[in-house]
């Protein structure tokens, strides 16, 4: 299956080769889990603070359970300051 990872700001540093701007069409196996995708590309976990597939934000502490389907948008922001 095919998902598309956006990772914004710093975190985009952490894109695959290959990637275009801050995002890829990355290849996953069915089942994968957002916190696999998080690990595979050994996101920082301080720099993983928004997280929303599809628009939907998924907290923390169900990263580990929502598995990602074939076509999802897997979206990625580390914390933002603003003043």
């Amino acid at each position: 299956m095919n998902v598309t990872l956006k990772l914004f700001a710093t975190l985009s540093d952490h894109l695959p080769s290959g990637a275009q701007g801050n995002q890829m069409v990355l290849p996953l196996a069915e089942g994968t889990t957002v916190q696999q995708v998080i690990d595979r590309l050994q996101l920082p976990p301080r720099l993983v603070h928004l997280v929303l597939v599809n628009g939907v934000y998924v907290p923390a502490e169900q990263r580990a359970q929502h598995p990602l389907t074939d076509g999802d948008v897997l979206a990625i922001w580390p914390p933002i300051a603003g003043g």
